[in-house]
């Protein structure tokens, strides 16, 4: 019995720690930061509309790794560039952009922070086709926040049928 009670109280004292270590990740790190943080994300969306690849590849740290969906992880800033050529001109060519939507949330401790929030996708007409939500971890390189980490999903068909 006293066996339990130990293992009980360290699985208790292990969640407590990691409660505390997850509030302080959160709080650290001034409005100014996060905002900076933030403003990288804003960056990126309007350098993917406009197909400015060199733009969206320097936003991502040379070891960052991307994390798209359906396709296998993408290593390095090169081959995320290479990633982006293609991704970029697909978009341009069918007319859709992507938009960061609702209120994104954040933290910063240290040189590291971590952006999500959710985005769609619209068509020429302005029509939602994809919804889905993003997360991407940071460091700062440099003085600037640089993606190490990014991926993004869909959350799945966005229905074409109007509501009434």
């Amino acid at each position: 019995m006293c066996t339990y009670k130990r293992v009980v109280s360290g699985i208790l004292v292990s969640l407590l720690l990691f409660a505390a270590a997850s509030g302080a990740w959160a709080a650290k790190g001034s409005s100014k930061e996060l905002a900076a943080l933030q403003a990288v994300d804003q960056e990126w969306v309007k350098a993917y509309n406009a197909g400015d690849v060199g733009t969206v590849a320097s936003l991502y740290a040379e070891d960052a790794v991307l994390l798209p969906p359906g396709v296998s992880a993408v290593h390095g800033r090169v081959a995320i560039h290479a990633f982006f050529v293609g991704d970029t001109a697909a978009s341009r060519k069918a007319g859709v952009e992507f938009h960061l939507t609702g209120h994104p949330d954040g933290g910063v401790n240290g040189d590291w922070g971590w952006c999500s929030g959710t985005y769609n996708v619209t068509d020429k007409a302005g029509h939602i086709v994809e919804m889905g939500k993003y997360l991407s971890v940071s460091r700062m390189v440099s003085g600037k926040w640089r993606y190490v980490r990014d991926t993004w999903n869909s959350d799945g068909p966005v229905s074409t049928t109007p509501s009434t």
